[in-house]
């Protein structure tokens, strides 16, 4: 039986530009960011496509990624031909700032519990970076549904902060993946609740707008540090959605992370856009807040090539931070610890960006030793990881071992992908020593190996 040919697709990928070889290598690429490194394409399969062949589900869904990406908006498997209704149905669940957030993060939460795949294992959308910049700063309204029971008031919100800085505070102790289900379950059990009750009035209904808010951030977080980042993406969104509601400076935390996601995945097409519209909603909070948003656009400036500019703004972002006091940090971040060290860390980047490796390894070096605490574990041993590399760019490779020992200590009980993929790269590092048979090196590495295997993690 003859299948007719795709044409929504054929038009896409005529309006993209793209060769078959182009789109298969785009894919390919796609796929291996979302964690799924067997996948094979090539231009006869894309042809076959055309053609009227459907891919499986999952290539489907790199193929929307890749011509989404492409072409700068969100397209499903309906605009590919690969979908029979407008609808793409669960596949594009929280890849939307404009429906009801507290309904998506339902749906969302429900299959993030049942660890569907189409969702751990979905890819970054570069256009999805871009939703929330066409509605940053506009409050939309809309009419508030009060669903049964009581009448809610200040002891309720107060309740989901007390759990938010708790859960927050076993995240950076412990890794994303003790508490996670966690997080989700409460956020789908509890905080949605509380979202459709009835309020004594609209400024308290904001104020758990704002809670719930943060809560659907950190199960983005959360996913973020599982290495499954198109879920993170989602939830992310859905806490803007929530933060619209709120206030202005929610809505500033949620482009600020989604700035810093768009870096950590490689695709710099919105990071700026989106720093900038942080710092835009940020204006008026105190000098040590004001520094997170500044350190976050000095390092979009970083990856959008302008260097020059970044240093200049990460010295402003220091200064910030050193005239405020951390008593004054206001909102979402007085869970995050001191301002201080992140702006090093983001400093730090930004030099080991531009080659300063001496530079970097100083501020690396600042880093960790201001989050050198029990609290903070994960990301000190992320920094002294860093300063390891810093080092090495140097030629020291002593004194690098030295560093990444001390990194290996502090990961021990820590559950976290970013901590794994650490000292994947100090494995990687020391190969080039491991040849020549330098004692320091062979014996970090022997350790480093046994640390992945206890991990599960490849080698």
């Amino acid at each position: 039986m003859s299948r007719s040919r795709n044409s929504r697709l054929a038009r896409v990928i005529e309006e993209s530009g793209l060769t078959y070889d182009a789109i298969a290598r785009a894919v390919v690429h796609v796929a291996a960011s979302a964690g799924d490194n067997t996948l094979r394409t090539s231009r006869s399969t894309v042809s076959y496509w055309v053609s009227g062949t459907p891919p499986s589900p999952a290539t489907a869904r790199y193929l929307c990624e890749a011509l989404s990406r492409r072409l700068g908006r969100v397209l499903t498997p309906y605009d590919l031909g690969l979908s029979g209704t407008p609808s793409s149905g669960p596949v594009d669940i929280g890849l939307t700032v404009d429906s009801d957030p507290v309904e998506t993060l339902g749906e969302l939460g429900r299959a993030d519990i049942e660890r569907r795949s189409f969702l751990t294992a979905s890819a970054y959308s570069v256009a999805g970076a871009a939703l929330p910049l066409g509605t940053a700063g506009e409050m939309k309204a809309r009419t508030a549904r009060a669903l049964g029971g009581g009448i809610a008031g200040p002891a309720e919100i107060a309740t989901v902060r007390d759990m938010v800085a708790m859960l927050t505070a076993i995240d950076g102790r412990h890794g994303g993946q003790y508490g996670r289900n966690t997080v989700v379950q409460y956020l789908m059990d509890d905080v949605i609740r509380l979202c459709r009750a009835r309020w004594q009035s609209e400024a308290l209904h904001s104020q758990m707008y704002s809670a719930a808010g943060s809560l659907a951030y950190l199960a983005g977080w959360k996913a973020f540090d599982a290495g499954e980042h198109g879920l993170a993406q989602r939830y992310y969104l859905q806490a803007f959605g929530l933060a619209q509601r709120s206030a202005p400076l929610d809505q500033a935390y949620v482009l600020r992370i989604l700035a810093h996601h768009g870096m950590d995945n490689g695709r710099p097409e919105h990071v700026l856009g989106l720093a900038d519209a942080a710092l835009r909603l940020s204006r008026g909070t105190d000098p040590a807040t004001q520094a997170l948003f500044v350190s976050c656009r000095a390092r979009a400036l970083a990856v959008s090539r302008q260097g020059a500019e970044a240093l200049r703004e990460a010295d402003r972002a220091r200064e910030l931070a050193a005239t405020g006091e951390v008593a004054e940090i206001t909102g979402w971040s007085r869970n995050w610890g001191s301002p201080h060290s992140t702006v090093d860390y983001h400093r730090a980047a930004i030099n080991a960006r531009i080659g300063n490796h001496s530079a970097a390894e100083a501020h690396y070096s600042a880093a960790r030793r201001r989050w050198s605490t029990a609290s903070h574990q994960r990301v000190a041993a992320l920094s002294a990881a860093s300063e390891g590399h810093a080092q090495l760019s140097q030629g020291r490779i002593e004194q690098a071992c030295a560093t990444w020992t001390g990194a290996l200590d502090a990961m021990v009980g820590i559950r976290s992908s970013r901590t794994i993929k650490a000292v994947q790269a100090i494995r990687s590092d020391l190969a080039q020593f491991r040849a020549r048979s330098a004692r320091p090196a062979a014996e970090l590495d022997d350790r480093a190996r046994a640390w992945l295997r206890l991990e599960g993690a490849t080698m």
